[in-house]
């Protein structure tokens, strides 16, 4: 799958939570938004707005935490949010809960501000990225029309990757981040903040 077969995407990470701030890993569980996470919905709200996305279907993972930022995003427009499992985070087994710095990985841990990449692929009991990336490539072959997708960090770079056309090697090459937008158009990506 290319990006040319993929219609325009605005794919976006939900704020900042307790569990982030904290350090634990969230995979399928929940935590509430902070204030800085709140306060990051609104500056993606001001790049949507900006952006014109009217006529997207907006698209959230059923999380709590994405599906507050999306809220946050949209609240008071007249928007139907639809909702999709395949936007979950990625699962993190046994790992979900705990704190990033008591476990361990091998081999490069292939850091980025989303931390380390190699947690989320080395999980005890987790989905793995081959997994993952299944998901996502059948989520986005069901696409039919430009949207707006709130997920999460990890799932945010897999769906970028497919929609670039990259392999799952290149994952710690592309920017994360919380309170941006990466815009998704004929085969290139942009950051939008």
């Amino acid at each position: 799958m290319s990006l040319s077969q993929v219609p325009e995407l605005y794919v976006l990470r939900h704020g900042q939570t307790e569990w982030n701030v904290s350090g634990r890993m969230q995979g399928r569980a929940n935590s509430p938004l902070t204030p800085k996470g709140i306060e990051q919905a609104g500056i993606q709200r001001k790049i949507l707005e900006a952006a014109d996305v009217s006529g997207f279907e907006i698209v959230s993972s059923p999380q709590l935490r994405a599906l507050h930022t999306a809220v946050e995003i949209f609240k008071g427009m007249a928007t139907e949010i639809a909702t999709d499992a395949h936007l979950c985070e990625i699962d993190v087994g046994n790992w979900q809960g705990r704190y990033r710095a008591e476990l361990q990985v091998e081999g490069d841990p292939k850091l980025t501000v989303d931390g380390p990449l190699a947690l989320y692929e080395q999980a005890d009991g987790g989905e793995g990225f081959a997994a993952l990336r299944v998901r996502c490539e059948a989520f986005l072959c069901g696409l039919t029309k430009p949207s707006v997708l709130i997920t999460h960090g990890i799932t945010s770079r897999m769906l970028r990757l497919v929609a670039l056309d990259l392999p799952t090697e290149a994952m710690s090459d592309l920017p994360g981040g919380q309170g941006v937008v990466f815009h998704l158009k004929d085969g290139t990506q942009t950051v939008l903040t």
